[in-house]
């Protein structure tokens, strides 16, 4: 290391001279990174001693498997606002709209749909780009908190207009859920565990499974098939007495996610990510938060394995005359709301950039990293376009087949979301394969979406044959959607991770408004089918072309 510094740091086994490794650890950097063009030098020694010490010293413990499981609530609820959308159109078309309504705009109900995707496309790019600014624990926690307090409100709403504007406030929130609580949970992971990623899909599909069988148990029980059938006895909140089923769903739907939003912020210890301290230039921040981290997975540093002296060392910086002292942050629960609000204000005031541009235009630093911001981004356009057209209106598909039972469409669509719980279990298996990868992996799950879906065109209204294509497709999108939403923070760096995944994920629920817009104003099924289809295939095969690959290496 060219810094005339003699560079030492501190491990489990004594000091040792790291004048060698270092570069070495850099060289490998940069020769399997491409994202390392977009930092600097320092941040990049640093992340190194970061990942080492991750790697070598804390690995995999309890802590971080309880934070797979608490990462994953945001994605679950994230899943179960969208499918709930679909489950409880039929009924909020009957609450709101008459016959003579839907006869001049059939689909005029998907106008809530749209209102969905479109606070998700304004809340994607919001969080994400905030997680770089005020931190990624705030993002964490503020985007359960607002999904579920307006979402409860939405499902008192007394018109379709208040229901919209509530639901789009709602998916406001959870709009950052996606992009920010991937990135956080990658952000504590040692490399040879980052394949746990794909697992956040399990509570994806568990969300959706689960939302399944709140609409079926609640809307089979208590629903009208039109606005003339539901009568007009309204009960004192102004509800329909005989539709009351889809604003059991809304409240239930609201209530677990103030509950996931309860276990993250009151009872799940949470350091903020010591990347994001890293990447701000925080030292003293960064060493805390690594050594709070070390001791919450059992694992508690040596005293002088990492300090800011030999972080800075480690970097090639001179030593600072004196370093900040992070103070001791009181405990309790009102302390630690005046923490969080504490938090966010230091962040805020040491955020580096605070321009989107600045946080954009290093994902172009060089050419292969901007192929790959640029695929990858693509790849979300597409699928954002392929996979509403299916899923956001299947219960619309179900119900249109030759057996229009209520309680049967309910079923089947359990059934589907059933089968979509295996599919991200394997695609978290597949992406160890040592020929296939992250690419690979996506890729053959995304191709045979696209197979099956064309395959579903072809049995007509036959419910037994719907619902077998429905399945199988549902299956491999899982395995897509899983492997897709791993590789993604993977190929951005940690400075820039949020804002990256934060524009992928708006641009995916940007063409869910397109895929609402195709579905209200094409009068038959087939096309959107069609389309669907076709662009998982073409997705599946530009994967393919995708430079860099992510397995086998730690994240910076």
């Amino acid at each position: 290391m060219a810094t005339g510094v003699d560079t030492k740091v501190v491990d489990v086994e004594g000091p040792k001279d790291i004048e060698k490794t270092e570069d070495a650890g850099t060289e490998t950097l940069r020769h399997s990174h491409v994202e390392v063009a977009a930092v600097d030098e320092v941040y990049t020694r640093k992340v190194y001693v970061f990942n080492k010490i991750i790697n070598e010293h804390i690995g995999m413990n309890a802590w971080q498997w309880w934070l797979l499981v608490v990462a994953g609530m945001g994605w679950f609820v994230d899943n179960a606002w969208l499918q709930m959308v679909a489950l409880i159109l039929p009924q909020v078309r009957a609450e709101f709209f008459t016959a003579q309504e839907l006869e001049q705009q059939p689909h005029k109900s998907a106008f809530l749909t749209l209102s969905m995707f479109a606070g998700t496309v304004v809340g994607s790019i919001f969080w994400g780009y905030l997680a770089d600014v005020i931190g990624r624990r705030p993002s964490f926690n503020i985007t359960l908190l607002l999904c579920g307090v307006f979402g409860i409100a939405a499902g008192g709403a007394k018109s379709f207009a208040a229901l919209a504007s509530l639901f789009g406030i709602a998916s406001f929130g959870i709009g950052g859920s996606l992009p920010v609580d991937g990135m956080l949970f990658l952000e504590f992971l040692p490399g040879s565990h980052q394949y746990l990623l794909t697992l956040l899909s399990v509570s994806w599909s568990l969300g959706q499974l689960v939302t399944s069988l709140i609409g079926w148990g609640f809307i089979s029980g208590w629903n009208c098939a039109t606005h003339e059938d539901c009568g007009n006895l309204y009960n004192s909140q102004g509800w329909l007495e005989l539709n009351l089923g889809w604003r059991y769903v809304v409240f239930t739907t609201g209530a677990y996610t103030l509950f996931c939003f309860f276990v993250r912020f009151i009872v799940f210890p949470l350091p903020e990510s010591p990347k994001y301290y890293l990447a701000n230039g925080r030292d003293a921040q960064a060493v805390r938060a690594m050594h709070k981290f070390a001791a919450l997975c059992g694992k508690p540093l040596p005293e002088g394995m990492l300090t800011v002296a030999s972080l800075r060392e480690a970097a090639g910086e001179p030593p600072a005359d004196e370093y900040e002292e992070v103070p001791e942050k009181p405990k309790g629960l009102v302390a630690r709301c005046k923490n969080w609000f504490t938090e966010v204000r230091e962040n805020v005031h040491h955020a580096k950039h605070v321009s989107l541009y600045h946080q954009i235009k290093p994902l172009f630093s060089s050419w292969a990293l901007g192929y790959t911001t640029s695929m990858t981004w693509f790849l979300w356009l597409l699928i954002g376009l392929a996979y509403p057209l299916f899923n956001s209106f299947i219960v619309a598909y179900l119900g249109s087949s030759g057996d229009t039972s209520l309680s049967k469409t309910y079923r089947n669509y359990v059934i589907i979301s059933v089968c979509g719980v295996p599919g991200s279990v394997i695609g978290a298996w597949m992406v160890t394969w040592p020929r296939s990868g992250r690419r690979g992996a996506m890729a053959i799950g995304t191709l045979l979406s696209g197979v099956f879906l064309f395959g579903f065109t072809g049995v007509g209204a036959n419910a037994n044959g719907q619902l077998a294509f429905f399945s199988v497709t549902n299956f491999f999108e899982n395995i897509m959607y899983g492997v897709l939403y791993c590789y993604t923070p993977e190929s951005f760096p940690a400075p820039l991770r949020g804002t990256a995944d934060g524009i992928a994920a708006m641009l995916n629920r940007l063409m869910g408004i397109v895929a609402t817009l195709i579905y209200i104003y094409t009068t038959s099924t087939d096309p959107p089918i069609y389309t669907s289809a076709t662009l998982f295939l073409v997705a599946g095969l530009l994967m393919l072309t995708l430079r860099v690959e992510t397995a086998a290496r730690t994240s910076i």
